[in-house]
């Protein structure tokens, strides 16, 4: 932490001579003679000299006639005039340095620092630093913990750290590979707690919390779990988790057409690892109505897409790669972006 401090030390020193300085830089030129008016004055005066001999010569040379030349003159007459003018009015309103104006920027240089110091210390990561810069003592002394071990120790932190949905969204996840469900729905309503309702993620979050109450309910629905399912639907209605236990729902009670509806609307959202499990699902439910003798349409959703492609190379390119190197092939529909990679 010695570093870090020396770096804000260093820091709050520039910071407060950028205030200083200007008033140093200030008094350095007040206390400095005042010749500075006095030397234009003499410059402009040279100048006004030289230009009205440059139109006399022009006047007798033929090349100014009387009219315009009285009216330059007069012009650079007034412009010397003016210039006299200025001057005076800045010499007569000469700037002072007080003792109160020393007071105020002493002062400024210093709030700059102290405020910023205390700004951080209430809204900044100080802890984090800290920890950073003081390095965490590893609990495990670097052997790798057993997972029980693990969960302990993330336990341990979030009953220091409360406030983290992060740490609580992975422990109930590490939970629901445990089959703990019970704790794992305690810990999705804390990420809940801590999430507000308009983050992106809120709604997947759910899903997940309904999920692990269902199967702490021994794989049943019950009226609060419906509720919540409901409430889910309403603030994302393809959310894959929740459509998928709804499903699971209609087909164990013979709802077979209900069933495959939940599931169809939850693929088009559905990771591909969920896709299988989906696809095996809207099988399983378009079987059942057969069986009954419904009427059931080929689904687009069981339907296994492939895609024959031939891949050249130019006679120029191809001499300069050899045979096993790879190839990447993009695909996007026209005038749309990639969409596909393909590696071979």
């Amino acid at each position: 932490m010695t570093s870090f401090w020396l770096g804000i030390a260093a820091l709050s020193a520039l910071a407060m001579c950028f205030v200083l300085l200007p008033y140093f830089r200030a008094r350095r030129m007040l206390s400095q003679p005042q010749n500075d008016a006095v030397d234009r004055q003499a410059q402009n005066v040279e100048i006004y000299k030289e230009r009205v001999a440059e139109l006399d010569a022009e006047r007798d040379a033929g090349n100014l006639s009387d009219d315009d030349h009285a009216g330059l003159k007069l012009e650079l007459e007034k412009n010397l005039l003016n210039d006299v003018a200025d001057l005076e009015a800045l010499n007569g309103k000469p700037l002072k340095l007080s003792a109160q104006t020393l007071v105020t920027v002493v002062l400024l240089a210093v709030l700059i620092p102290v405020s910023a110091i205390a700004i951080y210390g209430e809204y900044g990561r100080i802890d984090d630093v800290r920890a950073v810069m003081n390095g965490e003592v590893d609990p495990f002394n670097g052997q790798t913990p057993s997972m029980d071990e693990a969960i302990a120790e993330l336990e341990a932190r979030l009953q220091n750290e409360p406030d983290k949905p992060e740490g609580w969204f992975l422990l109930a996840n590490s939970y629901m590979n445990m089959q703990r469900y019970e704790d794992a729905s305690r810990s999705f309503e804390k990420v809940l707690e801590l999430l507000p309702e308009d983050a992106p993620q809120y709604a997947g979050v759910q899903g997940q919390y309904a999920q692990a109450l269902y199967l702490a309910n021994n794989n049943r629905l019950n009226e609060d779990i419906r509720a919540l399912l409901d409430d889910i639907l309403v603030r994302e209605p393809y959310e894959v988790t929740a459509l998928g236990l709804l499903g699971i729902d209609a087909y164990e009670n013979g709802q077979f057409r209900e069933a495959l509806g939940f599931w169809r609307r939850a693929y088009d959202n559905a990771e591909p690892v969920q896709q299988e499990s989906l696809r095996s699902g809207i099988e399983s439910a378009r079987q059942a109505l057969i069986e009954q003798g419904e009427s059931v349409p080929e689904l687009p959703e069981l339907k296994n897409a492939s895609l024959s492609i031939n891949v050249s190379i130019k006679p120029e390119i191809a001499q300069t790669v050899s045979p096993d190197s790879p190839v990447f092939i993009f695909a996007r529909p026209v005038g749309g972006r990639c969409r596909w990679l393909l590696y071979v």
